[in-house]
């Protein structure tokens, strides 16, 4: 049986970040994975998907420097290799190709039983990531048979689905790009909208996300948060990485010829029946812009740079029908992509630390003695969700993690 320090489970960024801190601070450790490094970037994203984040928020632990042209944006597969360079260089101590089938604690620690065999540890590291399993509505069943039913996971693209039109349910990041990339194949596209947000791609000449970084919005703790609840279930950012720093939101969709409904309610007698929200969505999205560009001029005035940068704007509000749709008739639907999020595969963790809906709970990766876990919406920061905000994460965490080492063995 192996043993170790500390167990690593999962070896995208979150894990790698861990056994990087861990390596720094001579911590003996593992690093399981089902696949290998960055699987889930390889396999499990479609083949024209680029990173929302510039170069600059994607360094791995140690990185000093950008990978490519840091204001350019890398394609999932380019990060995917990114991640195999790294540890090619840095050679963690990986176990590829092991499947946790569970993770329990005894009077020891913590028992990983694994494709591999058992592995005993005094901690352990959840690092699996929050977008393992789509989010599909149980009225899904009612979809008729003839339309194929992906989400972004099975997605890989307009010519491997059947010709016809489709329906895109959700919109933020993922159901608008997929929207977008349907509609330019030729496809007559309806995407719902239930829980919108809306960016501009540049804002002032610089690229929105550098804003947010200089103005602070990643960077507030969690305990500062009045509805941390709430905001861990915001939806990804509305971007879209382009060359041309295109700005991707319901106004740029209908220009392509998408149509816009509201929140997909439910699937009844062969038609789906949506929300007659949409308007409140749309200008609840809209307000919620205008005043993070209101911060960004604010921030722009209070250090003197109103000559140096751009001059403020404002963007046009989200244009919509004058009568949404209110039912869709899905026998004209060839396609069904739920775009409706996505919830972590933790269910090997065989432990009493999940709240009433399943979820792991947490004090800002801290799970109980001994058990931390990464990789999930606003775990420290709202930086956490970011590639870059796991080295923060686990240099947090790494630190809990070695105090609690050093105080069972003193023990």
């Amino acid at each position: 049986m192996r043993s170790t320090t500390t167990l690593i489970v999962g070896a995208g960024q979150c894990g790698l970040a861990m056994s990087h801190e861990l390596t720094r601070r001579s911590i003996d450790h593992i690093v399981l994975d089902a696949g290998q490094a960055g699987e889930s970037w390889r396999t499990r994203r479609w083949p024209s998907l680029t990173l929302l984040t510039p170069n600059w928020m994607n360094l791995l632990p140690g990185q000093r420097f950008a990978r490519g042209d840091p204001d350019d944006y890398m394609t999932a597969r380019g990060f995917a290799d990114a991640i195999g360079d790294w540890v090619e260089r840095h050679d963690p101590p990986l176990l590829g190709h092991t499947k946790v089938h569970s993770l329990t604690r005894d009077s020891r620690g913590f028992r990983a039983e694994t494709s591999n065999g058992p592995i005993c540890s005094r901690s352990a590291v959840i690092a699996t990531g929050a977008c393992a399993i789509p989010r599909i509505p149980s009225f899904a069943a009612e979809i008729p048979a003839h339309a194929a039913q992906v989400s972004p996971i099975d997605y890989r693209g307009p010519a491997e689905l059947p010709p016809g039109d489709a329906l895109v349910v959700g919109a933020s990041a993922s159901g608008l790009q997929i929207a977008r990339e349907l509609a330019l194949s030729g496809r007559n596209v309806t995407i719902a909208a239930g829980n919108h947000g809306r960016l501009p791609r540049v804002y002032r000449d610089a690229d929105i996300l550098m804003w947010m970084h200089l103005i602070g919005v990643f960077d507030e703790p969690f305990t500062d948060v009045d509805d941390l609840e709430r905001v861990r279930r915001t939806p990804s950012l509305p971007l879209i990485g382009s060359p041309d720093r295109e700005c991707l939101d319901l106004n740029s969709l209908q220009d392509l010829g998408v149509e816009v409904v509201g929140r997909l309610a439910d699937v009844r007698d062969g038609s789906a029946l949506f929300s007659g929200g949409l308007p409140h969505v749309a200008a609840a999205a809209d307000l919620k812009m205008n005043r993070l560009l209101n911060r960004i001029d604010q921030w722009v005035r209070d250090h003197g740079f109103e000559d140096v940068v751009a001059p403020t704007q404002r963007f046009a509000p989200t244009q919509l029908p004058a009568e949404p749709r209110l039912t869709l008739d899905l026998n004209t639907v060839k396609t069904v992509v739920w775009a409706t999020g996505f919830t972590p595969d933790h269910q090997f963790v065989r432990m009493p630390v999940f709240d009433r809906k399943g979820r792991i709970r947490h004090q800002g990766g801290f799970v109980a003695p001994g058990l931390y876990v990464m990789g999930l919406p606003y775990l420290r920061t709202a930086r956490s969700v970011h590639i870059d905000g796991a080295q923060q994460d686990a240099a947090a965490l790494a630190c809990l993690m070695s105090r609690d080492i050093d105080r069972t063995i003193a023990a």
